[in-house]
């Protein structure tokens, strides 16, 4: 039986509850002085303060950390990230600098169709061996769940290529990883101009694999201009839904179509990036329970402005943050950037930070229940970081702050 200790925390701080957090919720927070943590075979068995150990947690069998004063939070989660990819795109950056916009690059087949023509021409090997150094440095600055999207094969070929290679990581790596079926990412070259043909496609002859062989929990669609207009994305997340897969949708990136509208009308379980939303659509968010997961990292990287954070918040929309690493809008995985900039761009207070980066971004991908708090019963799934607090820990940025990462009890990355 493995053992481990965690003790002479200066403060342990945390989310509580195995659900999403909104409103006045999301910024309530546990927070134990001088505290230690106990678990068992990955699993948290008891939490103390006031410098008293976990009964058992003495013994000579058990793994023992000292905090050395510092602070301890659950482990991070990354619910957005578009991790397995062919090639990069940094020669976009010229173009944009001479006043190309996004939807110009893709319009002229750059962007999210330059990186389909590399992620088909990479094999497998090289997919997976990519993925995985990613995911080792995403492990290092505190992240210990992540959730990947497919998207960049849009092909039944390569779709289930990049789904099927996310399934061997989730076997293989110490992360734990949530699979997203997001073939309605683009409309490929040899679909151009026939965007209906395509959804049909993906409707007929791909999702129904994708749920045989259980490749991905949800389903995501990127609706917006140039790209998925409403009635195309609704028509593939129902057709998912009833299949089993759960919905998500990259709504309001770049201009408000009605993606958010059409999150809270089917239940999806969040809606993603969320830019340009306007009062509509997150009243369509707050009555249909879903969850906005914002990524402040890709508003920074693209120039554009910052979802309305604070809004959500007052409407009672629990709020997520997550990297979107891709190759294209954001080139980063620091997951701890996107703590800062929640914090000084949204606005947001440390509290509501940590609760968007663990409970409430786990509850956007269906792990609330093991992982996003560290409680009894829950993951021992916890991060020891070079900070005191976590006002600290989002004042910094730049320089990974997490000392030792535990995963499921075990140390996995820092010292």
């Amino acid at each position: 039986m493995e053992k481990l200790l965690v003790y002479n925390i200066g403060t342990l701080q945390t989310p509580v509850g195995s659900c999403k957090h909104g409103g006045g919720a999301q910024g309530e927070n546990s927070k134990i002085k001088n505290a230690a943590l106990y678990a068992e075979n990955g699993i948290i068995k008891a939490i103390t303060g006031d410098g008293r150990l976990p009964q058992g947690a003495d013994g000579a069998d058990v793994v023992k950390i000292d905090a050395q004063g510092a602070l301890v939070t659950p482990g991070l989660v990354d619910a957005h990230t578009h991790l397995v990819f062919g090639g990069w795109r940094q020669g976009e950056i010229p173009l944009k600098l001479r006043g190309a916009t996004y939807l110009d690059i893709l319009r002229a087949g750059g962007g999210i169709l330059d990186t389909v023509r590399h992620t088909r021409e990479e094999s497998r090997e090289q997919l997976l061996e990519k993925s995985r150094g990613f995911l080792d440095e995403m492990l290092s600055l505190g992240v210990t769940t992540a959730e990947i999207k497919s998207g960049y094969g849009l092909d039944k070929e390569n779709e289930l290529k990049q789904l099927s290679i996310t399934r061997q990581l989730q076997a293989e790596h110490p992360m734990d990883l949530v699979s997203t079926f997001l073939g309605a990412h683009a409309i490929p070259d040899e679909y151009k101009g026939r965007a209906d043909e395509y959804i049909d496609m993906l409707i007929s002859q791909v999702l129904p694999q994708v749920a045989e062989e259980k490749l991905a929990e949800f389903c995501d669609v990127f609706c917006e201009d140039s790209v998925f207009d409403v009635e195309q994305s609704r028509r593939i997340l129902l057709a998912a839904q009833k299949l089993g897969l759960r919905s998500k949708i990259h709504a309001d990136e770049i201009e408000e179509i009605g993606g958010a509208q059409l999150a809270g009308e089917v239940q999806a379980v969040s809606a993603e990036h969320l830019i340009a939303t306007g009062e509509k659509g997150m009243e369509a968010m707050a009555k249909g329970g879903v969850i906005a997961a914002l990524l402040p990292q890709t508003s920074f990287y693209l120039g554009k402005t910052f979802a309305p954070a604070r809004r959500m918040i007052e409407l009672g929309i629990p709020v997520a943050l997550a990297s979107d690493f891709n190759p294209g809008s954001c080139p980063s995985l620091n997951l701890q950037l996107s703590i800062s900039l929640g914090y000084l761009r949204y606005r947001m207070l440390p509290e509501e930070v940590l609760t968007a980066v663990t409970i409430n971004a786990a509850a956007a991908i269906g792990r609330e229940h093991l992982v996003g708090t560290l409680e009894e019963g829950k993951q021992a799934d916890l991060v020891i970081w070079n900070a005191p607090d976590m006002e600290t820990l989002c004042y910094r940025f730049g320089s990974n702050l997490a000392r030792t990462v535990i995963k499921k009890g075990v140390v996995a990355a820092g010292k």
